[in-house]
């Protein structure tokens, strides 16, 4: 496939951010899903650089676990299109995978030596950009070497 390996401008995330303020989190937590619009879609398969990205549904529930600690717990469920590193044929695959990470302010992150700890994201403003989040959930469970259902 043309490009692999290089990133289009287009692969920029900050314009489908979707930035959920930190007040919104009150005592019992809040729930929040981002469904990627189709223009949303296109943009994360160029930054993941893949064929295509079909659906993105990522469900959230945030709670405040310390002073600017926000937990979020959720499942991410997508449909993708690789390219298998054998045949070269571009094949679907569904992902849905459950996670756990923290948004932490900017400049507190623990280091990354504890694989047990849950991922963290830093954040330096009054929201969490969700999308983004949902961003990194969706490319984790991606296989590096994809290889199509036949051939696996």
């Amino acid at each position: 496939v043309d490009g692999i390996g290089d990133r289009p401008e287009s692969a920029d995330m900050t314009d489908i951010s979707r930035l959920v303020p930190l007040d919104r989190i009150g005592s019992a937590g809040l729930d929040y899903v981002v469904e990627a619009k189709p223009e949303e879609l296109e943009k994360l398969a160029a930054r993941l650089l893949i064929p295509d990205v079909l659906r993105l549904h990522c469900a959230f529930h945030l709670r405040r676990v310390e002073a600017g600690v926000i937990e979020a717990e959720g499942l991410i469920e997508a449909e993708v299109v690789q390219v298998c590193v054998v045949s070269s044929e571009a094949f679907a695959q569904d992902v849905s995978e459950a996670f756990s990470l923290q948004f932490v302010p900017a400049g507190t992150e623990a280091p990354d030596d504890d694989l047990e700890a849950p991922d963290q994201i830093p954040y330096d403003t009054t929201a969490l950009d969700l999308c983004e989040a949902a961003a990194e959930q969706h490319a984790l469970p991606l296989a590096p070497h994809p290889r199509t259902p036949r051939l696996a």
